[in-house]
C-alpha cells in the first residue's frame, strides 16, 4: 500500500477508503489468547505492582475498559474483530499446527522455520497455573471479570476458560 512506509501506524489516523485499500492488501492474522491467561502472565510479568494476583485484579477491574493496559484491555476493543474481517484467528495453545498452516499458505516451508513447540504441556500448565489463580479470587471478581471480558468470551472459542463456567 502506497501509506505504508509514513510515521501513521493506527487505522484511525487513515480515512475509510485508504482503511478498506490497506486491509484489502494484507493477509490479517489476529493471535488470541484466554483473557483470563492474559491476566495471569501480566500479573507473573511483574506488570502489576499487586502482591497478590486477587490484588492485581481488583487494580484491572478498577481501572476499566478506557483506562486498561494493552496487556489487559479485551480483545474486541483492540482489535476490532467486528470490523476488520481477519484472514486467520490463531490461538494460542494450538500454535505449532495453524502457524504451519500459516507457512505453508504463504509459501513457505513450515517445518524449517517454526521453533520447538510443546502445546500439549503448555495447556496442561496453563490449566493447573489458572486453577491456582482463579481459586485467589473471590466470587465478586469472578462475575465481575466474566463481564469485563464478556464480548472476548463471545467472539472467540474460549470454550475451557474459568471466565465461560
Amino acid at each position: 500500500y502506497r501509506r505504508l512506509h509514513t510515521k501513521e501506524t493506527q487505522l484511525s489516523k487513515f480515512n475509510q477508503t485508504e482503511i478498506k485499500a490497506m486491509l484489502g492488501s494484507y493477509t490479517k492474522v489476529l493471535f488470541v489468547r484466554d483473557p483470563l491467561h492474559r491476566l495471569i502472565a501480566t500479573f507473573l510479568q511483574g506488570m502489576g505492582v499487586s502482591p497478590s494476583f486477587s490484588s492485581f485484579v481488583q487494580e484491572v477491574l478498577d481501572s476499566g475498559m478506557h483506562n486498561g493496559s494493552v496487556a489487559w484491555k479485551p480483545l474486541v476493543s483492540l482489535c476490532r474483530p467486528c470490523l476488520i474481517q481477519y484472514d486467520y484467528v490463531v490461538m494460542f495453545g494450538f500454535l505449532r499446527q495453524e502457524l504451519g498452516h500459516l507457512l505453508r499458505r504463504a509459501g513457505l516451508p513450515a517445518g524449517s522455520l517454526l521453533p520447538e513447540l510443546t502445546d500439549s504441556q503448555v495447556q496442561w500448565t496453563y490449566r493447573w497455573l489458572t486453577e491456582q489463580m482463579f481459586s485467589e479470587l473471590s466470587a465478586q471478581q469472578k462475575q465481575q471479570l466474566s463481564r469485563f471480558y464478556r464480548w472476548d468470551l463471545a467472539a472467540f472459542p474460549f470454550s475451557s476458560s474459568f471466565l465461560s463456567e
